[in-house]
Formats: C-alpha cells, sequence, structure tokens
C-alpha cells in the first residue's frame, strides 16, 4: 500500500511540474526583429545662384561650401586643411553648377614623374573637354580615373554612343553644347578608366550624387593643357 502511494505521489508531482512547464513556454512571449532604420541621407541640390553674386562673381567659399556637403554625404574625410587645399574653376563661364572643376593635388613630381589628385565633381557638373601636351620639359601627361564615390560618365575616342546615356547632355555654356568625343564609359564605385591615346580629347560629367574620383598620372603641366572650347583657355 506505501509502494502505490509513493508512486501515486510521484506521477502527481512530475504531471504538475509537466503542467507548470507548458503554462510558462505559452506565456513567454516573442520578440519580433527590431528593424534597424538606415539614416536617409539628405538630397544632394545645388542652383547655379548660390554661386555667384549680384555681379555675376564667382563665390568661390560658396562652391566649397557645396563641396564639403557633398564629401559629407560620401563620408570622404574631412581632414585638417582640406578645405585650403582645394583649386576650383568655373572656366569663366558662370555656370559653376553645370560646367566647373575641383580638386586637391596630393604629389605631382616632375623629376620622377608621378601625380596623384582627387578630383570633386557636383552632381550633373562637367569637367570640360580638353587635352593634354608636352610642354616646359615634361611629357604628354597619361592618366587615370578611379571613382571612389558617386558616378562619373567618362568620355574620350571611341565610336559614339551618346544614344544610350541621354542622361548626359552637355551645357550650352561649354562650346554651345559641342563635345568632339562622344565615347561613354559609365564608371561606378570601384571602376577605373584610362586615358585611351596621348594628346586625346576627354571630359567628365558625375551622376545625380556627385562624384570623387582619384586621378593618377605620369604627370601635370599647366601650361600643356588646351581645352576644346576656346572661351575656356
Amino acid at each position: 500500500m506505501m509502494k502505490k502511494l509513493c508512486l501515486l505521489t510521484i506521477l502527481s508531482i512530475a504531471v504538475l511540474f509537466n503542467s507548470c512547464a507548458n503554462n510558462s513556454e505559452k506565456n513567454k512571449t516573442t520578440e519580433a526583429p527590431k528593424e534597424v532604420n538606415e539614416p536617409i541621407k539628405k538630397e544632394l541640390k545645388f542652383t547655379n545662384e548660390q554661386f555667384y553674386d549680384a555681379e555675376g562673381q564667382f563665390l568661390k567659399e560658396k562652391a566649397k561650401d557645396a563641396l564639403i556637403e557633398m564629401l559629407e554625404y560620401h563620408n570622404y574625410p574631412i581632414f585638417d586643411g582640406l578645405r585650403e587645399k582645394i583649386w576650383l574653376t568655373d572656366y569663366n563661364q558662370g555656370n559653376y553648377a553645370e560646367l566647373g572643376l575641383a580638386s586637391i593635388m596630393f604629389v605631382n613630381n616632375e623629376e620622377d614623374q608621378y601625380m596623384l589628385m582627387d578630383i570633386f565633381l557636383l552632381p550633373g557638373q562637367m569637367l570640360g573637354e580638353h587635352m593634354h601636351f608636352a610642354a616646359e620639359g615634361n611629357p604628354v601627361k597619361m592618366e587615370g580615373w578611379l571613382v571612389r564615390h558617386g558616378k562619373s560618365y567618362i568620355v574620350g575616342v571611341g565610336e559614339n554612343n551618346r544614344d544610350q546615356f541621354p542622361q548626359v547632355v552637355v551645357p550650352q555654356s561649354h562650346w554651345d553644347g559641342k563635345t568632339t568625343t562622344n565615347y561613354i564609359i559609365e564608371a561606378n564605385e570601384g571602376d577605373f578608366a584610362s586615358l585611351a591615346e596621348p594628346e586625346s580629347p576627354h571630359w567628365q560629367m558625375a551622376g545625380p550624387e556627385g562624384v570623387v574620383i582619384t586621378e593618377v598620372g605620369n604627370v601635370h603641366t599647366n601650361s600643356g593643357v588646351l581645352r576644346s572650347d576656346p572661351k575656356m583657355n
């Protein structure tokens, strides 16, 4: 009789324990996975009016403000002295938002013939068509471009494929909307392109988020640059 009572007690405890365990499982709250919201980037949008005063003078510091905004957008390192190192031009055409160039030359070694600089183009901005020639004892510049951030339409000699890129529109302020070269390479982040032939005309246009490009070459000589648009020389 005692053995039966002990057995019944053990069975009762086991059933009670199992019931509690089941209830505990039922009462557990399953948390839904939390969504990670990526920060929404502010759209890069600039107007030509913000780069000129009432007399039409080019406001370089305003242009640098826009460039810094674009560089921060792309998480480009804003190191000490960066702003002061930026060289920029609107080619004296008064249309910097669509036609201009900004860069930082990190090294231009004429003796050993190597150079490296970063090029910055605002959204939709065109780097004017130009060529490089031997000058001041330096050879013809040969160069290549690595897209670091954004997108660039890199244009040079080759079969005309402009019809495949309707978004690439040459502004009227550039040689009345003309260029001599029309072979486009769409270069995205990590893509590298190089100059096809020595002394050949070439130009670029940034995509909708602008572009940061690292340019490498043998040597740069300012006096050896000739632009296709005579007004820009």
